[in-house]
């Protein structure tokens, strides 16, 4: 994790020491054949050289141009939840990525009943299908043969690509960009020598721009293009739940307990933060790799922190809860942190949605 940990703070531009240039300098010349390739094929696309698929119900992709961390996932349920609040039939088409599908398409869920696990859909799949009744998901590496699969076998009334951005093969309706509001470039280069993506110019395909992690009275970057609607939106950790399941409850619940927290997440530190700023008090901290897996020699490594930190109790991330069931009985007492976004203006997103309904005459 330390090696990911530097990356990540050299690629933010965090880190600027004499040592951190000559690496960055060591990596720009490998980002430069990078961006020039995603460029020609964004180019293909736009002339049309490359051939773009669409299915016959409107598609809103989410998505970003920095490696994980701006709330794809929360960003995807809240639109979902808006779809099924309006009496929609909904599928979040996703890559399902680290599941043990093989790429192939897949129903995880048609609303009613879970088909696959966690191992097998892959960490985000599985959560919104959980945690979102009456919500379809489908995985595939392949959006656009997933999307098929989906129109034949659930009958949708609109399809949310998760993490669909760079999914250029797939036409979208709506093409909504999530951007960090504190960082939302990174030191401004593509892999590897920065965390974009994509270049800094692919921004430009956005019809809506999301600034996520925005603070109360936090000075927003101008990254909008003229005429592009934005808002902003923040994350907080909203109460807790028993990994075995029951009522949510306020993360006051923690007080007095001395808490171990480990996340698996891009950002870990920020979910640690976020607990010491509602009062938790940590006596230790486990930043995992993203996507981790919960093997049984990283299972024994969180007990052994458990006991050397006099811990009376383990908190974690709704991603790394969903592949925790099998060790419930040897981690103990585990509590399940939920995470919220609020969205600043919802109704700037709504119109936006709403629009793609009427311009492709789909409205229910």
């Amino acid at each position: 994790m330390r090696g990911e940990a530097y990356w990540r703070a050299l690629a933010s531009g965090t880190r600027r020491g004499c040592m951190d240039r000559l690496l960055l300098a060591l990596l720009v010349p490998l980002s430069l054949p990078y961006a020039l390739l995603l460029r020609l094929r964004a180019w293909g696309y736009r002339v049309r050289l490359l051939r773009t698929r669409r299915l016959n119900r409107p598609v809103i992709s989410v998505g970003n141009l920095a490696v994980g961390g701006t709330g794809k996932t929360p960003m995807t349920a809240l639109i979902a939840r808006y779809f099924l609040a309006t009496g929609r039939r909904v599928v979040v088409l996703s890559r399902g990525y680290g599941g043990s599908h093989k790429g192939r398409p897949r129903i995880v869920s048609d609303g009613e009943t879970l088909f696959m696990s966690a191992a097998e859909a892959g960490d985000e799949p599985y959560l919104l299908a959980r945690d979102l009744p009456g919500l379809m998901v489908v995985v595939g590496a392949d959006r656009y043969a997933a999307g098929l699969l989906a129109q034949l076998e659930l009958h949708p009334d609109c399809f949310l690509l998760d993490d669909g951005f760079q999914h250029l093969r797939l036409h979208r309706d709506l093409n909504v960009l999530l951007l960090d509001c504190r960082n939302p470039f990174g030191n401004g280069w593509t892999l590897p020598a920065g965390l974009l993506r994509e270049p800094v110019s692919a921004k430009g395909r956005a019809e809506l721009i999301v600034m996520t992690r925005c603070g109360d009275g936090e000075k927003i970057p101008p990254v909008a293009a003229p005429g592009v609607p934005h808002l902003c939106a923040g994350h907080h950790l909203s109460g807790i739940v028993p990994l075995d399941g029951g009522e949510s409850r306020p993360l006051s619940a923690l007080y007095g307990e001395l808490v171990l927290a480990f996340a698996g997440v891009a950002h870990p530190d920020r979910f640690f933060s976020g607990l010491v700023e509602a009062g938790v008090e940590l006596v230790g901290s486990l930043a995992l790799p993203d996507h981790a897996v919960y093997d049984d020699r990283t299972v024994a490594g969180i007990r052994r922190s458990f006991r050397s930190t006099g811990a009376t109790c383990l908190v974690t991330t709704a991603k790394d809860a969903v592949k925790l069931e099998r060790h419930r009985r040897q981690l103990g007492k585990i509590w399940v942190a939920q995470l919220e976004l609020l969205l600043a203006d919802p109704g700037v997103l709504e119109a936006e949605v709403e629009r793609v309904f009427q311009e492709t005459g789909k409205s229910q």
